[in-house]
């Protein structure tokens, strides 16, 4: 009788992943392996011609010319993927840690103000960062008025807006995972080793750190997954000049028509987030041994 009621209390979650997950998984899988149709779509021939275009691409009389293009956009993804998280963690710390060490008024101030940007659309507050980085923006006119520059400083359309716009809409998912994890650590822990006159870094070192690492890593996941297969950011404030594999396979499945090649994209997004994912859980199981 418990076990059937279990049953049926996880099986709406198992069919929402089944149908929303795992179904649109296989397709794109099945759709990697066959031919592109010009006008869009799929056809039956089944090839490898979708992840042989990874290195390869086919010249005017159809034999293969070595191309590393998409391999340098798929680094060029992993590389501001691995940057946002690494910022993301080297912010989000710091300032879980300042919540966790106030009132419980002012937590639920600081910790409502860390998720207001998620009231707020994401393409809205990407639009924000053009008006504040473009040449006549909001920043150069400051540096300006400062009389620090002459000439507009080109801070939009290159790596570096777009690493800010992904750090921007992905620091809330490295602060509340670390968050959650330093608000139950003990506060006497800390005060025991000021008492046996431990410096701020060693309590950092070999208390703080320890018992925050299982949050820093659910937080880097958090980040990393959506940092490397986004958009929004590398199409809006990279303005379509630095390409990253989430605009590749928007541009695969839309302008290009070759829905093959965007769906082994995907393929290989997901293979490598789901290795993150293995590899973070590996982690956590020795952390708690």
């Amino acid at each position: 009788m418990g076990r059937n009621r279990t049953l049926l209390l996880i099986a709406p979650a198992v069919l929402i992943i089944g149908v929303f997950m795992l179904i649109p998984m296989f397709i794109a899988l099945s759709y990697s392996f066959l031919t592109a149709n010009p006008y869009g779509g799929v056809l039956p021939p089944p090839t490898f011609d979708a992840y042989v275009q990874f290195l390869f691409q086919r010249d005017f009389d159809d034999s293969l010319v070595y191309s590393p293009s998409y391999i340098f956009i798929i680094l060029r993804s992993v590389y501001l993927a691995v940057a946002t998280t690494g910022i993301c963690l080297a912010l989000g710390l710091p300032v879980a840690w300042y919540i966790v060490c106030q009132t419980p008024e002012r937590r639920r101030i600081l910790l409502f103000a860390v998720t207001l940007p998620f009231w707020i659309n994401t393409l809205i507050r990407t639009y924000c960062w053009i008006l504040i980085l473009r040449d006549e923006g909001l920043a150069n006119g400051a540096l300006r008025s400062a009389g620090i520059i002459s000439d507009p400083l080109p801070l939009l359309y290159n790596d570096g807006s777009i690493l800010l716009g992904l750090v921007y809409t992905f620091l809330p998912f490295m602060v509340l995972p670390i968050y959650s994890t330093l608000e139950r650590i003990d506060p006497r822990l800390i005060e025991a080793a000021h008492d046996l006159y431990a410096s701020r870094a060693a309590v950092f070192r070999r208390i703080v750190w320890p018992l925050a690492r299982p949050g820093a890593l659910a937080g880097a996941t958090l980040v990393f997954a959506p940092a490397l297969g986004s958009f929004l950011a590398p199409d809006l404030l990279g303005g379509g000049k630095k390409l990253l594999i989430g605009s590749l396979i928007q541009m695969q499945f839309t302008s290009s028509r070759n829905w093959p090649f965007g769906a082994a994209l995907s393929t290989v997004v997901t293979v490598v987030v789901l290795t993150v994912f293995v590899l973070r859980s590996r982690r956590a199981q020795e952390d708690q041994r």
